[in-house]
């Protein structure tokens, strides 16, 4: 599950320490609009939403844009990745920056960790979007595209590289280390039954593009099960944020913004 850096790398970010982990973030909006994280996918940061955020503030929303261990300008923890890992760092993040429930838009694997969270501290949450994220090997869509990287394509590996190089603290070389932790974890991972969400009372949008890495079906699956979930399927690939900000940026502000209902009224 992977979202890449778009454009420059985003700069203006400070440190905090959670988990005892230096975590960079991105603060930019409104302090008394709603609190609104936007949690990036695997080999990505907080310029992976470059194309996002000056609608979002324009939207008058109080955005905090942090990077997880490991990504961006955060310096990688020790021990493996997984999804357990990143949702109590994500939690302990929003319990010590935010402090209060929160709009969670997350991307791939961001989707994912907001969706854990929801689960585990509903208090913690006011709303969700998922963007383009499945939660087990059967929602899984576009293997080629995973294929490139556990085949070690040099294009896509230099791509890759090129986007950790530019802000790491821990230096071009750790790149090795990163990818192989990354890779490790989706060799099993995420692997959640949808019925396990089932309980999320949040209002929640699934996005879903039309040739991303989810599969429809599985898409259309989850925003059932969640109570209050809705679901848009637009064209684009994995990448929609940054390829089509035109339709996703007003959709997101619009679902924020209101609740729509969730279930067909005369």
């Amino acid at each position: 599950m992977v979202s890449v850096a778009a454009g420059e790398m985003i700069d203006g970010g400070t440190y905090t320490d959670v988990l005892g982990r230096r975590i960079w973030q991105y603060r930019e909006g409104d302090p008394s609009g709603r609190p609104t994280v936007l949690l990036h996918g695997a080999f990505g940061s907080a310029s992976s939403w470059g194309a996002q955020i000056d609608d979002l503030v324009d939207a008058g929303l109080n955005l905090y844009v942090p990077e997880r261990s490991g990504h961006g300008h955060s310096p990688d923890h020790d021990g493996p990745f997984s999804y357990g890992d990143m949702t109590a760092e994500t939690i302990a993040y929003l319990d010590q920056e935010v402090g209060r429930p929160a709009n969670l838009v997350g991307w791939i694997d961001g989707a994912v960790i907001a969706l854990q969270v929801a689960r585990r501290r509903p208090d913690l949450v006011h709303r969700l979007v998922l963007m383009g994220s499945y939660l087990n090997s059967g929602g899984r869509d576009a293997d080629e595209f995973f294929g490139l990287m556990r085949d070690r394509n040099p294009d896509t590996i230099d791509y890759l590289r090129s986007g950790y190089r530019a802000a790491s603290p821990d230096g071009a070389d750790h790149f090795d280390d990163v990818i192989h932790k990354t890779l490790a974890m989706l060799d099993v991972e995420p692997e959640y039954p949808l019925s396990e969400f089932a309980a999320v009372g949040a209002p929640t949008l699934v996005v879903a593009a039309d040739r991303g890495v989810v599969r429809l079906e599985h898409a259309l699956a989850l925003s059932r099960t969640l109570p209050h979930g809705r679901l848009a399927i637009l064209p684009g690939t994995h990448i929609l944020p940054q390829e089509a900000p035109e339709l996703f940026n007003p959709l997101v502000i619009s679902f924020l913004a209101a609740d729509p209902p969730s279930h067909w009224a005369p």
